[in-house]
């Protein structure tokens, strides 16, 4: 054997073993955004509030046992009188028992008003980016006629024009609320339609639906998932404004409605605004925390560092 096969022998030997170092070093996806996720304290923090605040709606009313609509002492009792924790409101009816109860309400909401918010936007969003031309120009063109438009404003007159239920408050916030998820994907599908996996799968017949759907959205969810997670928390302040002017339903107890039937004796009892909106903040601020948890972790730039 010569001496540069003697010299060689080892690194072969050792290939192996330094192959399957590197290979244990690498690490799922979804894991590492865990991972940079649960990093960020604030993120974690707004995570752990929020399923607390969740449990709450869905095991709260029925451990509680209380019927937020029954009068159940005298009206404006403040926190403690009666054995009730945290009072009564105009009615006499218990605030404790409408803020667990009510939570059903306000999250579901801003729930199904932000899956509406999304569905819309990625359609407009997508269809413009992809195609652009003709098709661009009009969506776009829609999407600013809808911006320029006071959303609130907006919201009022579609829950006015048919019944205050709930179902139409979260038609009405997702159909004000899709325009900056429209062109955050547009922007997406634009930059995305340009790479090279994009022309090779144009290149082998793949139709324009599968390109889209298939090839296109899944790397351009990331931003849109941090788009969600604000969707909902920007849905629970529309319900709770529309709700606040007399809008929401009046058979479903919500948060907003809460405040609203109670804001004209604020200075007198300040306990039944007080609390569901406590109860607002801390849902809104643990969905932006964990908006910007999910940012970072799902950051390409933030990965590689």
């Amino acid at each position: 054997m010569t001496a540069p096969e003697r010299q060689e022998a080892p690194k072969l030997q050792e290939a192996p073993d330094l192959q399957e170092a590197v290979g244990e070093k690498v690490e799922h996806p979804l894991r590492e955004t865990w991972r940079m996720f649960a990093a960020n304290r604030a993120a974690l923090a707004g995570l752990v509030i929020l399923t607390a605040i969740v449990l709450a709606a869905l095991i709260g009313p029925p451990l509680y046992g209380v019927d937020p609509f029954d009068i159940v002492w005298a009206p404006f009792a403040p926190p403690g009188d009666g054995g009730i924790p945290l009072g009564t409101d105009y009615l006499g009816r218990d605030i404790l028992a409408g803020v667990l109860q009510g939570g059903r309400a306000t999250l579901a909401v801003g729930a199904a008003a932000a899956v509406i918010t999304l569905v819309i936007g990625l359609i407009v969003g997508a269809l413009a980016g992809y195609y652009g031309g003709w098709v661009e120009e009009a969506l776009m063109r829609v999407t600013e006629f809808f911006q320029v438009l006071p959303p609130l404003l907006l919201a009022m007159v579609l829950v006015t024009l048919f019944s205050p239920e709930l179902t139409t408050i979260a038609v009405a916030i997702g159909i004000v609320s899709w325009t900056s998820v429209a062109r955050l994907t547009r922007a997406e599908f634009l930059r995305i339609k340009q790479l090279e996996y994009v022309k090779a799968a144009r290149s082998i017949g793949a139709r324009d639906r599968r390109i889209i759907w298939v090839v296109v959205l899944p790397n351009a969810l990331p931003p849109l998932i941090v788009a969600a997670a604000l969707a909902i928390g920007v849905s629970i302040l529309f319900e709770a404004g529309l709700s606040f002017l007399g809008l929401g339903d009046p058979d479903v107890m919500s948060w907003g409605l809460m405040i609203g039937s109670n804001r004209k004796d604020f200075l007198e009892a300040w306990w039944p605004v007080t609390f569901p909106g406590i109860a607002i903040f801390l849902t809104v601020l643990s969905v932006s925390l964990i908006g910007d948890g999910l940012n970072d972790a799902l950051n390409p730039k933030l990965r590689q560092r």
